[in-house]
């Protein structure tokens, strides 16, 4: 495997020396992007969060500052990203107002019904079948919550479909996929959007 595939399979579950330099540099490359998705978060105020993905842990710092009253669960299945996500939000690790730990979204060991809030940004690609993942933050939310995707990649264009194929297990999906999985993972009311000169999309579904 070239250095260069090697570097860019780090995006599925970042490992060692190569994952720190890729956890490092997702603060900063997907800030656009997910603050673009942030501000599709409106009427919304939710006293749980759970952050699916965490990867450096800027998203849920963003999602305390946009929500200085609530609590925040982050969770992520690669050691170097907790390590990453622990570091940038140590404050609110230390004033009882967020948790970082290892997880996997195919198996969710979180209490049912405790979060009105869960949000996933540019990770879905690698989730291990959509609607067994989608049921699984469907059941930790409580009744009325929501679960907001946020994707680079709308499916369709070039440069992510080329790294769907230099990628292992990593899957690019069209609104119309992830909406329709959302529906038979439990989920009742489907709302997408998509940037207006970006591949990027943002679904925002409700329990």
């Amino acid at each position: 495997m070239g250095l260069f595939k090697k570097y860019v399979s780090q995006t599925r579950k970042p490992e060692g020396f190569l994952g720190k330099m890729m956890v490092n540099g997702m603060n900063g490359g997907y800030a656009k992007m997910s603050d673009w998705g942030l501000s599709h978060l409106k009427n919304i105020a939710p006293s749980e969060i759970l952050e699916v993905g965490c990867g450096g842990g800027r998203n849920a710092g963003e999602l305390m500052k946009k929500y200085p009253d609530a609590k925040l669960t982050a969770i992520d299945y690669s050691t170097v990203s907790v390590g990453k996500a622990t570091e940038y939000n140590k404050a609110m690790i230390e004033s009882g107002r967020c948790v970082v730990r290892q997880g996997d979204v195919s198996a969710l060991d979180l209490p049912e019904e405790k979060f009105e809030l869960a949000t996933a940004f540019e990770t879905i690609y690698f989730w291990p079948g959509l609607e067994k993942c989608f049921a699984e933050v469907a059941k930790v939310l409580k009744p009325g919550g929501y679960f907001m995707i946020v994707n680079e990649s709308d499916g369709t264009d070039e440069t992510s479909l080329k790294f769907e194929k230099i990628i292992d297990g990593m899957k690019c999906y069209t609104p119309e996929a992830i909406e329709s999985a959302l529906k038979s993972a439990g989920f009742s009311k489907v709302r997408s959007d998509h940037h207006k000169s970006k591949p990027w999309i943002t679904m925002l579904a409700k329990k």
